[in-house]
């Protein structure tokens, strides 16, 4: 089936052959966070790959937003989101559960909770989302010291490395204390890669050797769950605490579920109330986790597929201009290398977002498909609900008519 979508119409080499003339176009992408312009025009397809965050609630989780029951959460007293922390705290095989905004202030939570006092330290992966991605937050708001240990292409890191950053010499005034270890499943950087039961299982083993608390940055451990067909629990038996999001792959329009042990989650409250996360009527909010939770897991392998499905398209591309490991794509993002150095991926990216006449007359429509240039040198590709097959089809299409562009325009200049 992949072989027959890259069959290219003649007459989109003959346009590739004319310089093309913009009709819609987007302001330049910017690394990972930037907001590139959605073209108009009844001729154009929007795909946006940019992130699974983008996901807007349907239909069912409208209703159930409007209809949910609600209280003072403050007060305990928001029924929706008592019911929503107690499905939570089941499925993840813990005592407790907490709804928090976001992510980030979960995992800043965790820090909190678990290095009570300002000048400890937590050990993480040099390319984790905790440390590159959420402002040092732990450092800027919780006095807790970060030492990192290198990540690894499959999102682990070296046990006998996280051994060595360990500290022994408390209470020497002269250094921080060593209180936790934070791991990230799937690990968003290393593209979407699900951390491996067994080292999960060591990496607990270590930790409980050295007295250090494990806190998982869970955002997409649906996926991991999935990927691995098992059951949430099963990955989060080797953690002490996990922040799993709702308003990635899941779809709910905001919300994390924070997880722990009912002393966790009594101190997680005071914390949350501190940084300004204490919400009062937020049933409306837990009503779409509640969904996210119940409804929306066993489609991630949709967008599992999806990816993949674009991987090995990408790979039958002519011409070759596309370079990834299918042994790496193992959940909904994926990671793209240019085999061209003129092309950098942000003037890739540029690309795909851009909609001329020319592929206008080539494909039959305009797509435009939004991606961020990424850390490495690649690009970054996510899947989502609102990525179909048919989305992802018109995202092969727009692929190819960008290779076969460039190859003629690298023709040309010859």
């Amino acid at each position: 089936m992949i072989s027959r979508t890259l069959m290219i119409p003649a007459r989109l080499v003959r346009h590739c052959l004319h310089k093309p003339r913009s009709v819609f176009c987007v302001d330049p992408v910017r690394l990972y966070y930037g907001s590139p312009r959605a073209a108009t025009g009844s001729a154009v397809r929007t795909v946006d790959l940019r992130s699974d965050t983008v996901t807007k609630p349907g239909a069912a989780m409208r209703r159930a937003i409007a209809e949910a029951e609600v209280g003072d959460d403050v007060f305990g007293e928001d029924p929706t989101v008592n019911e929503l922390q107690k499905i939570a705290a089941d499925m993840f095989g813990m005592e407790a559960a907490l709804f928090v905004p976001t992510g980030t202030m979960g995992n800043l939570i965790a820090v909190m909770v678990h290095c009570r006092e300002r000048g400890d330290e937590m050990i993480v992966g040099d390319l984790s989302h905790i440390h590159i991605y959420e402002q040092g937050g732990s450092a800027q708001l919780a006095g807790v010291h970060s030492a990192t240990v290198t990540t690894l292409g499959d999102g682990t890191f070296d046990l006998d490395q996280l051994i060595s950053k360990i500290r022994h010499d408390y209470p020497n005034p002269h250094y921080p204390r060593s209180r936790l270890v934070c791991v990230e499943n799937t690990h968003n950087i290393q593209g979407g890669r699900v951390l491996p039961l067994s080292f999960l299982q060591e990496l607990r083993s270590v930790a409980d050797k050295f007295g250090l608390a494990v806190h998982m940055d869970g955002a997409r451990v649906m996926n991991a769950a999935v990927a691995l067909a098992v059951q949430p629990s099963v990955i989060l038996q080797h953690c002490h605490s996990v922040s799993v999001c709702l308003s990635k792959g899941l779809g709910a329009p905001v919300g994390t579920m924070l997880g722990g042990s009912k002393d966790f989650i009594q101190r997680a409250v005071r914390a949350r109330k501190a940084l300004g996360g204490g919400m009062r009527q937020v049933g409306v909010l837990a009503a779409a986790g509640k969904i996210a939770l119940s409804d929306m897991i066993g489609r991630l392998e949709e967008d599992h597929r999806n990816a993949r499905r674009f991987a090995q398209a990408l790979l039958q591309c002519d011409p070759p201009l596309y370079q990834v490991d299918l042994s790496t794509v193992e959940t909904n993002i994926l990671r793209i290398c240019l085999r061209d150095g003129q092309m950098s991926p942000a003037e890739f990216c540029e690309r795909m977002a851009a909609v001329d006449e020319e592929e206008v007359k080539a494909l039959g429509q305009g797509v435009q498909v939004l991606m961020f240039p990424h850390i490495g040198g690649t690009v970054r590709a996510v899947w989502h609900l609102d990525i179909s097959e048919e989305d992802t089809q018109l995202a092969i299409q727009k692929a190819q008519f960008v290779a076969q562009q460039h190859k003629f325009k690298s023709i040309r200049a010859a």
